[in-house]
């Protein structure tokens, strides 16, 4: 597996743990302390914003879970892929997205630019 393979299932194990405490170590394994995250809805920065957009997230969309969609594409410290918010009850994937990530010299990410393709329209 790649660093870049790693770093993007570091990401989502942060995005889909549930338990505060799981969150918390999720977002320091992956993030590193001052990393941040961007997308069209969210601006956050540090570990405490980080876990509490997730939670945010996950209160919006209870019993989904964040899954990549093909591979990681990467080079020098960058990486892209693309994902989707699945039910665990009915399969349905009411939002996707692609996100841009660095990377830290441990490899942990410094900055993600994220991108919604879809969303709920109501």
């Amino acid at each position: 597996m790649s660093r870049y393979e790693e770093a993007v299932d570091r990401y989502f194990a942060a995005w889909n743990a549930t338990d505060e405490d799981d969150r918390a170590a999720a977002v320091a394994a992956a993030w590193a302390e001052d990393g941040a995250y961007t997308d069209p809805l969210a601006e956050v920065r540090g570990h405490a914003q980080l876990a509490a957009a997730i939670g945010g997230v996950q209160a919006q969309f209870p019993g989904f879970e964040f899954r990549r969609l093909g591979a990681v594409d990467g080079h020098h410290d960058i990486a892209r892929f693309s994902w989707e918010l699945v039910s665990a009850a009915d399969g349905s994937a009411p939002v996707a997205g692609s996100d841009v990530i660095s990377l830290g010299a441990d490899d942990r990410i410094t900055r993600v630019h994220g991108f919604l393709d879809r969303v709920p329209t109501a």
